[in-house]
């Protein structure tokens, strides 16, 4: 069965860090791309950047070009998002997703398997 499993999400203050996990079970991760998209209340679901299987990054939002950064460790099967400098406007379920792909495919694309996703909020 595969499945992606997100945790990691919490209230966090601006200007601070999160590091949201994405665990994956009955499949190797290692070998797929890994996206991670958000959706704020009440609006529609932005990606925000994909790892390739080898690494490569690929940023959906240019918002999060250079505050967020994604990662994989291969012996825990997991992926990571790894957000910095959190602003208000961050505040968004967050959702990993992946697919029988190697290279990242663009940010409209959709990915086959999801997780149930991680709230986050960025408030003061």
């Amino acid at each position: 069965q595969v499945q992606l499993v997100e945790s990691g999400g919490e209230l966090v203050q601006p200007g601070g860090s999160l590091r949201l996990s994405c665990a994956a079970s009955g499949f190797i991760l290692a070998s797929r791309v890994i996206g991670w998209f958000r959706q704020a209340p009440g609006k529609e679901r932005e990606g925000v950047l994909c790892v390739s299987g080898s690494d490569k990054i690929t940023y959906y939002s240019d918002s999060v070009k250079d505050r967020f950064t994604g990662s994989r460790d291969n012996a825990k099967n997991t992926a990571y998002l790894q957000m910095n400098s959190l602003k208000p406007e961050d505040t968004a379920v967050y959702f990993c997703a992946t697919d029988f792909l190697r290279n990242c495919p663009g940010r409209d694309y959709g990915l086959g398997y999801w997780g149930k996703g991680t709230l986050v909020t960025v408030s003061s």
